[in-house]
């Protein structure tokens, strides 16, 4: 069968890359073609458009870009119909996705969705949009298929593909000694994959540095946001740079600071306490403020159901609130130890699936069926 995946953002990239692969080991005559990253290319098929060109943050980000994704929408059009796939996969991405899935079903053309869509943060209402043009969701947190049933749409919770991936991580034993490190405990900076949120969030991490002296900071760099972003780290002696290296950084920390993101949840899953980071401009800020309907925004709290990690958003996001959470997980305290015990209840709840496999199995007797 012939299968067309948008996947646009990094973390999907990977997600992405697992699917492909086990999509061929279900169907031996696939023909993908995709949009995606670097991972899903080495995982085999054609790649269309790469990630990176439309990676945007925000309300204002995208609006500034209005017309490059414009442009985008009406290739990928042309594309789809050219191609003329058995399924379109959509990966997240809600803003582009959901778009090119009403004009994949008004063509006649099979639509699967898989890493839902965030509408149970603000926009509930595009679960008509999703009723409507998606011909099956497959979901990644547990909460989101009670979310779909509220609103009569039966969805597949496929297990968390992060839980495998860390389950299966096996760690460079020459880490330290690769990346300069030396033997005081580690501090793990994650401050995000895109570029706007490097900018906004990194220096008011780094702020840390010089009152937490007897750690090392190390910054989890990522190869879509030019090194230059980075360049501030090197007036301090206990900053380092790693690239690519996210769980060997994850697997040797002692605590960790996180923009809100999928890395949170990463962070958990290593048992790494750690204090969530968000900050974006005003008017994004504004105006996401306004629709949000979740009392969390870290994948950690919103799976557990309660507050787990502290999250420091806008304002609260300054030098001294961050200084004061981060003293109270370095130690074994209540609070980390807390932070920790929960950690394993997020685990039970997320259960233990072999996502891709699972997911592939899935779609492809759903094609046989459709």
């Amino acid at each position: 069968m012939k299968y067309y995946i948008i996947a646009g953002e990094r973390s999907a990239d990977l997600h992405g890359s697992n699917l492909i692969r086990a999509l061929k080991r279900n169907d031996v005559n696939a023909h993908i073609r995709f949009w995606g990253g670097d991972l899903m290319v080495q995982a085999g098929g054609e790649l269309v458009v790469h990630y990176q060109s439309l990676s945007l943050m925000g309300f204002w980000e995208v609006l500034k870009h209005l017309f490059k994704m414009i442009r985008f929408m009406k290739f990928c059009q042309k594309d789809l119909i050219a191609f003329q796939p058995d399924v379109l996969i959509l990966m997240d991405f809600a803003g582009f996705n959901l778009r090119v899935a009403k004009f994949a079903k008004k063509k006649g053309l099979r639509v699967f969705y898989y890493i839902s869509p965030k509408i149970w943060a603000w926009k509930a209402s595009r679960v008509k949009t999703i009723k409507k043009y998606v011909d099956k969701m497959f979901v990644i947190l547990p909460f989101e298929k009670d979310f779909y049933k509220k609103h009569h749409y039966q969805v597949d919770y496929v297990g968390n593909p992060l839980v495998e991936r860390v389950k299966h991580f096996r760690p460079n034993p020459n880490f330290l000694e690769n990346n300069q490190l030396d033997g005081r405990p580690i501090i793990a900076v994650l401050p995000g994959s895109r570029k706007q949120e490097v900018r906004l969030i990194l220096k008011i991490m780094l702020s840390l540095c010089e009152k937490f002296y007897n750690y090392q900071f190390v910054i989890a760099g990522v190869d879509n946001v030019e090194r230059d972003q980075y360049l501030m780290t090197q007036d301090k002696e206990n900053l380092k740079v790693v690239f690519n290296q996210t769980y060997d950084l994850l697997f040797k920390a002692q605590a960790a600071v996180v923009t809100s993101g999928t890395a949170t949840l990463e962070t958990a899953l290593f048992d790494i306490p750690q204090v969530v980071c968000y900050k974006t401009s005003f008017l994004t800020y504004w105006i996401g403020k306004s629709f949000l309907k979740v009392d969390h925004i870290s994948l950690v709290n919103l799976i557990a159901g309660k507050k787990v990690v502290t999250e420091l958003i806008q304002r609260d996001l300054n030098s001294v609130a961050l200084t004061k959470e981060l003293e109270q997980i370095i130690d074994n305290s209540p609070k980390r130890n807390d932070m920790l015990k929960n950690y394993q209840e997020i685990k039970e709840i997320l259960g233990d699936y072999n996502t891709a496999d699972y997911l592939s199995e899935l779609m492809v007797n759903y094609l046989k069926k459709l």
